[in-house]
């Protein structure tokens, strides 16, 4: 990279600090800063994205993180844009370190999921197994995020491959992304999803039944209840 190229760069970066700092604090606050347009807005996918990739890597700020995250919102509907994205975003991972941040990816690495299994699947797998608590909230996190907000799921096979390790992991927040996980199997697969989870219900924790549960009908909901005694 050329010098000039490396402060351009740094410039970039301080013109969304300074955007974000004199911005308001909530999050329809700082996507309106960047609906606003930067400096850089106008060139093309490829460069804007080199951008967005430092000033992820090189901000100390989570909050001015969320302005490549609303980058990544508006190419959502553009699949080519989104799956050339990945190589880049998939390396965004490495530096969450909150809940907060790590489901704002998760809401970007599902769609990519939905529409290049094979490329992001073993992704998920891997971090699967991960030292790092966030990459194995995100695992599982993504495979489904919301149900709601797919056309496509992955394979319950999959999906249960990846949650069913983690059911005993010891982490506050694994445990909450297995609840949630295990809320949206039930959406998407509700007899397959009930079944996994009545004959698991006893590795499943006090943290992970709250949000597993809480689409349950009150009689299968006692059922479980019960059986966790």
């Amino acid at each position: 990279m050329s010098k000039k190229e490396k402060t351009a760069l740094s410039q970039y970066l301080k013109e969304v600090e300074d955007r974000v700092n004199t911005s308001g604090r909530t999050v329809p606050d700082r996507r309106k800063a960047f609906k606003e347009k930067y400096s850089f807005s106008h060139l093309p996918f490829e460069e804007q994205l080199k951008i967005w990739d430092h000033i992820w890597k090189n901000t100390s700020n989570d909050i001015v993180r969320l302005q490549p995250f609303f980058f990544c919102e508006s190419i959502m509907k553009k699949e080519e844009l989104l799956h050339a994205s990945w190589d880049t975003i998939v390396t965004w991972q490495e530096a969450i370190t909150n809940w907060w941040l790590c489901d704002a990816m998760s809401k970007i690495y599902t769609k990519v999921l939905e529409i290049a299994p094979k490329k992001v699947y073993p992704v998920l797998k891997k971090w699967n197994k991960d030292k790092d608590l966030w990459k194995r909230r995100q695992s599982i996190v993504s495979l489904l995020y919301y149900t709601g907000t797919k056309k496509k799921h992955p394979p319950l096979e999959d999906i249960i491959a990846l949650v069913h390790p983690l059911l005993e992991d010891k982490e506050y927040y694994v445990q909450k992304a297995v609840g949630w996980t295990l809320r949206e199997i039930h959406t998407t697969y509700p007899k397959e999803g009930y079944a996994y989870l009545s004959d698991n219900i006893k590795q499943v924790s006090g943290i992970a039944f709250s949000p597993a549960s809480e689409k349950l009908s009150v009689d299968k909901k006692q059922l479980l209840k019960d059986k966790r005694k």
